[in-house]
């Protein structure tokens, strides 16, 4: 590819992200080919949610708008959607996972609680995924503060 200078970054990214299109449930969708960093972030604060809002939501940021209605519409079941979640999820993080593949990664976590995400996504969604709640409040632990760790001030005899 040849450097230009004049061009902008929307066109220029516009031009490398060029990617490919499925039909899923009779609706051609993109091909996730990047991780929007929203939902990246949304992954991580919905892990452990199964209301239909946040699905839609995620699927509306991988997959465009009403998706999931029309795939309804159509017919896909939660094993599907499961597997199609999965898959797109894949892609968006840059690792080529096959449909097949990502059916066994969600019957894989049938029942164990695993996460959506395939173990190689990306590393914030493996970290978010295995960070457990501290202590009896189930928050995170908060860093001990330097004053409480640091050694005692010496004063001087003087």
């Amino acid at each position: 590819m040849t450097a230009r200078t004049s061009q902008s970054w929307d066109d220029f990214w516009a031009e490398v992200s060029i990617g490919r299109t499925e039909v899923i449930r009779g609706v051609k969708v993109d091909v996730p080919t990047d991780m929007p960093l929203a939902v990246e972030k949304r992954i991580e604060e919905l892990r452990e949610s199964s209301a239909e809002e946040d699905i839609a939501e995620l699927l509306r940021l991988l997959f465009g708008a009403d998706v999931l209605d029309e795939w309804r519409t159509n017919g896909m079941g939660l094993r599907e959607l499961q597997t199609v979640l999965t898959w797109g999820i894949a892609q968006a993080s840059g690792r080529d996972m096959s449909f097949a593949e990502a059916l066994e990664v969600v019957i894989a976590g049938d029942g164990e609680g695993k996460p959506l995400a395939p173990q190689g996504a990306n590393r914030a969604t493996r970290r978010a995924a295995s960070r457990k709640p501290s202590g009896s409040t189930g928050g995170r632990s908060k860093p001990t503060s330097r004053a409480s760790t640091g050694s005692a001030r010496k004063t001087s005899r003087g």
